[in-house]
């Protein structure tokens, strides 16, 4: 499973577990932060999910409710959910490359150098929002715990195989 889809899988099942009286909400914003800095995902530290995620918040409510539906007996739709992490998650990248270019513009007027390779960082921080969300998702399970994730399919067809081929000669 790519690393974002489990991140937002995650978050989705932690809130619906509920497991405190109170601060379910925040808690699960904390971790969703803390397992996008481990997978990578570093933008948290320069523009606040939190705050998007209060701007939105009538979407994450609504998002949260279509996904938790039918949660309990395995029969919820957890896309609502998973799109609406996706979606803050390229907010919040396409914010910091709007900062991150008004720092440039500053550097550049100024005479200051900015730093080295900048600008081809910034471009592609420019194309992210028109990638292809799937090749990125793809792309980033190799993250998730050494890419066991990315190869798990291939690894469990493989081993289905040799047992077929070793059964059946």
């Amino acid at each position: 499973m790519p690393s974002l889809l489990a991140l937002a899988a995650f978050n989705l099942d932690f809130l619906c577990i509920h497991p405190f009286r109170d601060g379910n909400g925040r808690m699960s914003r904390l971790l969703w932060l803390l397992q996008s800095c481990i997978l990578g995902y570093e933008v948290g530290h320069y523009i606040s999910l939190e705050r998007l995620v209060e701007q939105n918040k009538e979407r994450y409510y609504e998002t949260l409710e279509q996904s938790s539906q039918g949660w309990h007996e395995g029969s919820h739709d957890p896309w609502p959910y998973i799109n609406y992490v996706l979606s803050i998650l390229k907010t919040a990248y396409r914010e910091f490359a709007e900062r991150v270019g008004e720092v440039r513009r500053h550097a550049v007027r100024s005479g200051t150098k900015c730093w080295p390779g900048l600008g081809g960082w910034l471009q592609r921080l420019r194309d992210f929002p028109s990638a292809n969300w799937s090749r990125l998702v793809r792309a980033s399970a190799a993250i998730w715990y050494g890419g066991y994730y990315a190869n798990s399919r291939q690894r469990a067809l493989s081993s289905v195989r040799g047992e077929v081929r070793e059964r059946h000669g």
